[in-house]
């Protein structure tokens, strides 16, 4: 039984190596596809994600190298901008579908957005609902998620349905069952890879979004640096053209 820091590195590179190959053969073009029309719309990139996957939302939304029409929904949004209190953002919250009406009543979506939701069980109720909301309003949605993993666990949600089942364009990030990748002892594993990749993914879709609009003559909307110079004049002129749908919120 092997669990060392070289076993670790070749799950993720034996992953990495996939995903990279599978975006040169063309899988995420549909999902980029969803994006760019999004963009030449004037629509903005919604990306959500609970627990863990939120970092997935976090390398969507509002970082140096990544698109600026782009925002990041989180749970705590009730709270931020919404009537709930503090107490109610426990660790359950995520599987409450009750959340989304609220979720969705703060959030600054428009028409011609397009959903990024990612979810390595793809289960859970805030999840599955914001996907449904979204499809209920018009919305293509793009799913990150576990195929492995969400075959296997039952819906929380009570329409039933898995993430994977509603969305327009589906993106495995090859997370096995459980996440974690290595065998510490018969009972016990560690090496959870579904960030990694999820990471990942979202730098191919940034990159496959700003390589199609450069190749068609279009100017890439990208964030720059804040640490350099000239970085947050940069930035907020371009965030200005989508006045108070962008959140950079702590």
């Amino acid at each position: 039984m092997s669990a060392s820091p070289q076993d670790l590195l070749r799950e993720a590179e034996t992953r990495l190596e996939r995903l990279a190959a599978d975006a040169e053969n063309g899988a995420l073009d549909p999902a980029i596809a969803l994006l760019v029309a999004a963009l030449r719309d004037g629509g903005v990139i919604q990306a959500f994600g609970t627990g863990h996957s939120e970092a997935f939302a976090m390398e969507i939304a509002g970082r140096a190298g990544g698109l600026i029409p782009t925002n990041r929904i989180a749970l705590r949004d009730i709270v931020l901008h919404g009537e709930r209190t503090a107490d109610v953002l426990t660790g359950s919250l995520e599987r409450e579908p009750w959340v989304v009406d609220e979720l969705m009543a703060v959030s600054p979506v428009t028409e011609n957005d397009v959903f990024v939701i990612a979810s390595n069980s793809g289960v859970n109720g805030s999840i599955v609902g914001v996907a449904l909301w979204a499809k209920e309003h018009g919305h293509k949605v793009i799913a990150v998620t576990s195929l492995e993993h969400t075959a296997r666990v039952e819906p929380k949600h009570p329409s039933g349905k898995r993430l994977s089942e509603i969305a327009d364009v589906v993106i495995d990030n090859l997370a096995p069952y459980g996440d974690s990748t290595l065998q510490v002892t018969d009972t016990i594993s560690a090496g959870a890879i579904s960030s990694i990749t999820a990471a990942f993914i979202a730098q191919l879709l940034t990159l496959g979004v700003a390589r199609t609009l450069a190749d068609a003559g279009e100017v890439p909307p990208m964030y720059i640096s804040a640490n350099i110079p000239g970085g947050d004049e940069h930035n907020s002129a371009l965030e200005a053209r989508y006045l108070d749908r962008l959140r950079r919120g702590a």
